[in-house]
């Protein structure tokens, strides 16, 4: 049974607590949302890669690129390994964001510490960073050659880049109760860098390490285009050169797939050390 109270114009219904209540509906999980999204897209993409209006040979289907990524496993391509043009594009982005890292933290974390050192290096960084990486791509092979230091160099830049204006960021932005109740605590400068502005820096760090992993990535694929005789982005401007356009769209895949599994990495290093993000 329903009680109904009426009061002016409006009507409230009580549910009667001994009739039973329809079932709630189970929500959808959010990985099955997913998976029936990327099926989707294999499905439209396989109608149109044998659509009568599509080209042969532009718009590659999943299944061929497939067999193409077995053959490219297999024999390789222009004479190295699979695995070797990879290996070599992650060593030369690896090297030039760590060292991006170890320079940018420590001189960003000054300068949003310290105003001085901030007003000497902020508007030499204001004038750079708004400059396109790939700019300087001419550059970087003009002063280091077509060899790897070059590259290094310009993934450096890159990382250094993005991770010191985040540092600085985060080191300036500390709210300034937690300065006085460090100072009234009687804790020195020294100690309220390392114990007050260092830990509440470290979400942004964090973000400014994504945003340099990812255009540091970014960028050493632009930099293989120019030079170099191996890595991914060797092997796709090649492979473009020579209409070979399955091992374009693996290349691209394989690009993806890499940037996505360096982020998923990155993000489980925040989640460990930043624990407490999200929770005040």
């Amino acid at each position: 049974m329903i009680d109904t109270k009426l009061s002016g114009d409006a009507v409230a219904t009580i549910a009667d607590p001994d009739e039973p209540t329809a079932p709630t509906s189970r929500k959808i999980p959010n990985l099955a949302i997913s998976i029936v999204s990327v099926v989707v897209l294999l499905v439209v993409w396989t109608l149109l890669a044998n659509a009568p209006f599509v080209k042969p040979g532009y718009l590659p289907s999943p299944l061929l690129l497939i067999q193409t990524f077995i053959g490219l496993c297999k024999d390789g391509y222009s004479g190295h390994p699979l695995w070797e043009h990879i290996e070599i594009s992650l060593f030369r982005m690896a090297v030039g964001f760590a060292l991006g890292v170890i320079v940018g933290i420590p001189l960003g974390l000054l300068t949003g510490y310290s105003p001085r050192i901030g007003a000497a290096i902020s508007p030499i960084m204001a004038f750079v960073r708004p400059i396109p990486p790939i700019a300087f791509i001419p550059m970087a092979v003009l002063y280091f050659g077509l060899g790897e230091l070059g590259k290094i160099v310009l993934i450096f830049f890159v990382s250094f880049n993005y991770v010191q204006g985040n540092a600085q960021a985060g080191a300036a932005h500390v709210p300034i109760a937690y300065l006085r109740a460090g100072q009234s605590l009687g804790l020195t400068p020294t100690q309220i860098f390392f114990r007050i502005i260092i830990p509440n820096a470290l979400p942004q760090i964090f973000t400014g390490l994504k945003i340099a992993l990812a255009l540091s990535w970014a960028v050493v694929v632009a930099a293989e285009l120019v030079g170099a005789q191996t890595g991914l982005g060797y092997m796709i401007s090649n492979a473009a050169l020579l209409f070979q356009i399955p091992i374009v769209y693996v290349g691209v895949a394989l690009i993806g797939l890499l940037g996505l599994a360096m982020n998923v990495i990155l993000n489980a290093i925040e989640g460990k050390i930043v624990h407490w993000k999200g929770r005040g």
